[in-house]
């Protein structure tokens, strides 16, 4: 018992969540509060510095925006390259930067022309937009023209992808390339280039470009669909809403259909799946790889190859089959864990604005994380333009930084004929350039805290309401007015310090396993296969220790809202109680989770399946209003990770009322016995509950009772042991009765002999006969005072059993008197209404 902790005592006064309550963890208190105006600082720097058009609009080669409004270049929206050939040289790699000019065009061209080859009037003024303005393609020679790079030598064909203008050329989806009509083109000055050159050229710059592009696409996928996003997540809520409403009234009912309903929804996904897997068997191209087919931009590819379906196919087949075999194995238990889902929603009844609590933690959590991510953006897109010289020969100033107006006449322009000082990325040498990461890494660091207090706030918040309920005698008479508003107010007056401090922890073991992941990401190129073997370990190792930190964390703010001690002390308190109920933890507590999650899991499937076929346009009905993505499946996915945050929500009200009940339960035990001076506070069905729960899996397993369990039946026993007496002595009484009509029968066929018999033997006889009342006396005073011990206290007592000589009156049969029958049921406990 030392090694789990003291158990509890017994506390007259104690009646729930302790009001005459102190601060704790005060410093971490004072230090989160200055940590949060670092934060604000770091926040008005970045918005002073930042320039988020850096990553909305393409920039040319002077550093300016195309397409921003308010500049004369709001009219040009697409960024276009001299020469996309020179996107194929290393130096892409190296700087980020195709060394060739770019220039904001009103649109990208649609046909093939070269310089010095153009011929009428309109071919000039069409080619005139790709040059630099000032120039005049009449006035000045083209050879002029090119020494000056004012104009590219050609022109061919391009089309806008994130606003940049790249050759029309692609990849199909069945792997064939597209040029056009044309496959060879005359560069202007005697040189042909063909589609291939203009391919690798082009694949090098999506290279340079690919994240942008990405998020470019992404983005415009977000602008088109926002609105049916924002739809199909409140569908999610009013789901959610509906399941927590129905789960109050249909528990058991509830918890099975959401059983099937799981397993019909991945049995759905797996037919789905096979049969675009066979309707792909005729198809040309769908038996290529996806090792085979790469890293593609356009994700729909890979849904027309049968790979793609198979893998599907599997995975959710060892789902369904996992998901079933834990449903066979736990089938006893899931019985018990709904009959605790039922007590759970028997106390959010009582305290139904905890419903609605999980919509302050979303409005938090969105504050949060748009703080985090608008700051990010700005610290991202603080740097000054920085310019480099860019050559396509040997040159002793290649990639030094350099001033486009005084380029011209410097140095490097003449050592380097072929030289240019482009645009290269944004940066700086000033002390804040420099401390830039560090101010990133803060950002991220109290990005983790905010949301790890804002999560903890929460679970202390839900856990002081559950607390009241429970500690409540009379229910719901004695349960205190508003609980949760209550309870928020104790947690942000008293424990911001604890929650700080559990929140901190926490933000310190996430942090690192972001760092390990961005080494991971580094090292993937290395041949160091003890480096690899050892960081997975140690991701594997902070990935164990995020769970129990957010486990125990868990039940600490369980405690910090019943009894208001500080962090460590709860968590404490917290780890050794479950340890002194470790059996009743894997018995209720795991399967009552798993049986939540399924209901997140059935949602989540619900609200995917049907954005699936939405976004895909496979609901011929709404067809139309189907908004034109180019990647359906981003709002997909987005209403996917939505829905099962807003499932999770609601659900951990469940969860955090049924890990609240569990450790009050063990409290009550422990402090409590039963008896009417010692009364339980717990329901009887929850008494119930929990104790049979423990008896089946100490008598699963063959072990020893646990402590609470003993206690159990110990407290049981004593109830038992009166009765028992009471019914064994009734039984003796009846017995003697019977042996006392027996000798009165007998009595009239020994007279004549007993009258013969002589005055001793007479006398003798009646000695006996006087000694065996004497013992019918004595066993009736016995009987007399075990009645007494059975009654309780005010009530009447009954009359005391009559003399033996009274019972031989009485014909058989007859009861000697009124004994109250025994209560059955458990010990006394709070009354329920």
């Amino acid at each position: 018992m030392a090694k789990q902790g003291e158990s509890r005592k017994f506390d007259p006064n104690f009646k729930g969540p302790i009001h005459n309550r102190g601060c704790t963890d005060i410093l971490c208190c004072i230090l989160f509060i200055i940590a949060l105006f670092g934060y604000f600082a770091v926040g008005i720097l970045a918005w002073s510095q930042g320039d988020p058009r850096k990553v909305i609009y393409p920039t040319d080669s002077r550093g300016q925006f195309c397409g921003q409004a308010g500049t004369p270049l709001e009219k040009k929206p697409f960024l276009f390259y001299f020469n996309i050939l020179k996107c194929a040289s290393p130096l892409v790699l190296l700087d980020f930067q195709c060394p060739t000019t770019q220039l904001c065009v009103e649109r990208c061209p649609d046909r093939h022309l070269t310089l010095l080859r153009l011929g009428s009037q309109a071919d000039r003024d069409y080619y005139q937009q790709y040059c630099k303005d000032g120039v005049n393609l009449s006035t000045k020679s083209a050879p002029d023209i090119l020494k000056d790079k004012l104009c590219p030598a050609m022109i061919i064909p391009s089309k806008a992808f994130t606003r940049r203008c790249l050759p029309a050329l692609g990849t199909m989806k069945g792997g064939v390339v597209v040029v056009g009509n044309e496959t060879t083109f005359d560069d202007g000055g005697g040189h042909t280039v063909n589609a291939t050159d203009i391919l690798a050229a082009s694949k090098k710059s999506n290279i340079v470009m690919e994240a942008r592009q990405v998020a470019m696409r992404i983005f415009e996928d977000y602008t088109q669909s926002w609105h049916w996003i924002l739809l199909g997540l409140v569908i999610a809520m009013v789901v959610s809403l509906i399941f927590i409403f129905l789960l109050r009234f249909l528990a058991g009912f509830m918890v099975w259909v959401i059983i099937v309903l799981v397993i019909l929804v991945v049995g759905y996904g797996i037919f789905h799946c096979y049969m675009e897997y066979d309707s792909l068997k005729s198809r040309p191209g769908s038996n290529v790889t996806i090792r085979d087919l790469g890293l593609q931009l356009d994700f729909s590819v890979y849904l027309q190859i049968r790979q793609t379906w198979l893998a599907f196919m599997i995975i959710l087949a060892i789902l369904e089959v996992i998901i079933i075999l834990l449903l066979i194995f736990l089938r006893k238990r899931i019985l018990i864990a709904i009959a605790l889902i039922k007590e759970a929603s028997r106390t959010i009844q009582h305290v139904m604005s905890s419903l609605f609590y999980p919509l302050l933690t979303f409005a938090l959590l969105a504050v949060v994380i748009a703080y985090w991510a608008v700051t990010a953006v700005f610290l991202s897109t603080s740097n000054d333009q920085v310019y480099k010289v860019f050559n396509t020969s040997a040159c002793a100033y290649a990639r030094e930084t350099c001033d486009p107006k005084t380029f011209n006449t410097s140095n490097a322009s003449a050592q380097c004929p072929d030289a240019e000082c482009l645009f290269a990325f944004y940066g700086g040498e000033t002390l804040y350039h420099k401390y830039l990461i560090l101010l990133q890494f803060y950002n991220v660091f109290l990005f983790f805290w905010c949301a790890n207090f804002v999560t903890a706030l929460g679970q202390v918040t839900l856990a002081g309401a559950f607390a009241s309920y429970y500690w409540a005698f009379k229910k719901p008479d004695d349960i205190p007015p508003n609980p949760i508003f209550s309870s928020l107010g104790r947690a942000l007056r008293y424990h911001t310090g604890s929650l700080a401090f559990g929140s901190l922890i926490l933000s310190i073991v996430q942090v690192i396993k972001v760092l390990l992941e961005y080494m991971d990401h580094k090292l993937k190129a290395a041949q160091n296969k003890f480096a690899k073997f050892l960081l997975s370990c140690m991701k594997c190792c902070f990935w164990c220790l995020e769970k129990c930190i957010k486990f125990l964390n868990r039940n600490a703010y369980i405690m910090i809202a019943i009894y208001g001690k500080n962090f460590c002390t709860s968590a404490r308190d917290a780890f050794f109680l479950i340890m002194r109920n470790i059996v009743r933890v894997a018995v209720l507590d795991k399967v009552t989770d798993f049986l939540l999650f399924l209901g997140k899991l059935l949602i989540v499937g619900i609200v995917g399946i049907f954005s699936f076929f939405f976004f895909s346009g496979r609901i011929k009905a709404v067809e139309s209003a189907a908004p034109s993505l180019n990647y359906y499946w981003v709002p997909i996915l987005t209403l996917v990770v939505g829905s099962y945050l807003i499932a999770h929500g609601f659900f951990s009200v469940y969860a955090m009322c049924v890990d609240t009940l569990f450790l009050c339960f063990c409290e009550d035990l422990e402090r409590n016995d039963g008896s009417p001076e010692r009364p339980y506070f717990m329901s009887p069905e929850l008494h119930d509950i929990l104790s049979k729960a423990t008896r089946a899996e100490d008598d699963r397993d063959g072990v020893e009772p646990s402590d609470s369990a003993k206690q159990l039946d110990e407290v049981r026993l004593e109830e038992e042991t009166p009765l028992q007496q009471q019914q064994d002595g009734e039984i003796q009484l009846k017995q003697q009765g019977v042996l006392k009509q027996d000798n009165e029968e007998e009595r009239p066929l020994q007279a004549n002999a007993d009258a013969e018999e002589p005055k001793e033997e007479k006398a003798a006889g009646a000695e006996t006969s006087q000694g065996e009342e004497t013992e019918k006396e004595d066993e009736a005073e016995v009987k007399e005072p075990t009645e007494n011990q059975e009654l309780k206290p005010g009530e009447k007592k009954e009359e005391a059993a009559p003399a033996a000589a009274q019972v031989e009156k009485e014909e058989p049969g007859e009861k000697q008197e009124a004994v109250e029958e025994p209560k059955e049921g458990s010990a006394p406990s709070a009354p329920q209404q």
